[in-house]
């Protein structure tokens, strides 16, 4: 270890390399429950590409694994340290380094905190879609490594539609940059795609070009309520089948809605199963709105409550912002579980998260991108309760079985990790995984870039 200190220390300023045991632990792991998290050591915070490309030539050179990580908001286990390993944290390379109004493109380091980077180009009337719940706090580094999404992924689609290039260190230092700053571009493989979604195992990103869309105008909600999740879904059917695009369409079951109600008082429907929320963004969304709120009642909704303002449309929307929040205060822990199933699906799958909480006597709440499919069925349990912590894993484990049943993935947003390591083989089968290997030792011959996640 003292080498290894002492090499990283020759390329990097002193107070960028941690080695203190109590400072190292606080950067063991991310959010993501019952993932084995090793004891790093040391934690090494570059400020430069150099500085990156120096921490890399060392790990090489020492055969030492290292694991990129953003603010650790992550709910895989993907951030998560191994025993000995160099943590490379790229939260201090935050810098936006150029907004560019007329290509449409902002370039960024991968500290940029997500909010911060939306706030600078709105000043240029310019709007970065990608909108994880955690985009106060989470990284474009971040973004990119778990191909995150977000509440408007059913209008504007997810992170890796907006990343058009990336430099990229790679495992022995060198750099690679990939893709282009131009509108369109189709030479060789796709190299960036490649990246996104790698979790930090290909290689660390440290810049990033990114697209970006003009500013659209506020959007404006309706809430509806239903009296069984399957109606519900069977108004995003509806609505999506009829043509509808949605800046937002989102859902939360009635366990969600009375935490949120415990937790914020906000006066929600707690007697009805499900609610729908669906907001419109274009320059006149009333016709839009109307047209939802009738599909919704034909659905079966109880009630359908259209907002008057933007101001009163945050008001709901913040509701579902607060969905996680709410849900993590019912019990010391959460587990948080990602299946993205067809749309047709989705009432299968609600339904079944609440049987399977029955069967393991477990609050399950649910909320989910219902215009995508994409759930987040959230496990509330007591980790000090060993019997209650067992059930709330093997909960977990059946609710992602359930959404394979029913032609779904194994997450959708959030990413592999080492939550769902076993899962990813199920779902991509042996061919598949002997190529996405063949990728990995292409890229990390020594197999150093966070070992032992993904695959």
């Amino acid at each position: 270890m003292g080498d290894l200190i002492q090499h990283l220390r020759e390329g990097l300023p002193a107070n960028a390399v941690l080695t203190d045991p109590d400072v190292t632990a606080s950067y063991a792991n991310d959010m993501a429950s019952f993932c084995a998290a090793g004891a790093p050591a040391a934690v090494v915070l570059p400020r430069t590409t150099e500085q990156v490309q120096h921490v890399m030539r060392t790990a090489t050179a020492l055969r030492v694994p290292v694991v990129p990580q953003g603010a650790r908001t992550g709910l895989s286990g993907a951030a998560n340290a191994t025993d000995g390993c160099i943590v490379l944290s790229l939260v201090k390379m935050d810098r936006i380094l150029e907004i560019d109004p007329a290509e449409r493109i902002a370039v960024v380091e991968p500290g940029v905190v997500n909010a911060v980077l939306s706030r600078a180009v709105a000043e240029h009337g310019l709007y970065y879609p990608p909108d994880p719940s955690s985009w106060e706090q989470c990284t474009i580094g971040g973004n990119i490594g778990t191909a995150s999404g977000g509440l408007c992924c059913v209008k504007y689609g997810v992170t890796a539609e907006y990343v058009l290039g990336l430099d990229v260190v790679l495992a022995d230092g060198r750099l690679l940059t990939t893709g282009r700053r131009t509108a369109k571009g189709v030479a060789g493989y796709d190299l960036t795609r490649l990246f996104v979604g790698s979790e930090g195992s290909l290689g660390v990103v440290v810049r990033a070009v990114l697209a970006l869309k003009p500013a659209p105008p506020r959007q404006l909600a309706l809430a509806a309520e239903f009296p069984s999740a399957a109606a519900a879904c069977e108004a995003v059917r509806r609505i999506m089948a009829d043509g509808h695009a949605p800046s937002l369409l989102e859902l939360m079951d009635r366990t969600t809605l009375r935490a949120v109600n415990s937790l914020a008082d906000m006066g929600l429907p707690e007697t009805t199963a499900a609610l729908l929320l669906a907001a419109f963004d274009t320059p006149d969304p009333a016709p839009h709105l109307a047209a939802v709120g009738e599909l919704c009642t034909a659905a079966g909704a109880t009630e359908v409550v259209p907002a008057d303002s933007p101001a009163e449309s945050e008001l709901l929307l913040h509701a579902r912002r607060m969905a996680l929040p709410a849900l993590e205060a019912l019990r010391p822990a959460t587990m948080i579980d990602d299946v993205c199933v067809p749309r047709s699906r989705l009432a299968d799958l609600i339904d079944g998260t609440a049987a399977i909480a029955d069967k393991h006597a477990l609050t399950i709440g649910v909320c989910a991108h219902a215009g995508d499919g994409n759930t987040h069925p959230v496990v509330c349990f007591d980790p000090a309760d060993e019997d209650e912590a067992r059930r709330a894993r093997e909960s977990f484990d059946e609710i992602m079985a359930l959404g394979l049943e029913l032609g779904g993935t194994i997450t959708g947003e959030h990413g592999v990790g080492l939550l769902k390591k076993d899962w990813l083989a199920r779902e991509a089968g042996p061919v598949a995984m002997e190529m996405q290997r063949g990728i990995k030792a292409v890229f990390d011959p020594l197999g150093l870039l966070n070992p032992g996640k993904v695959l």
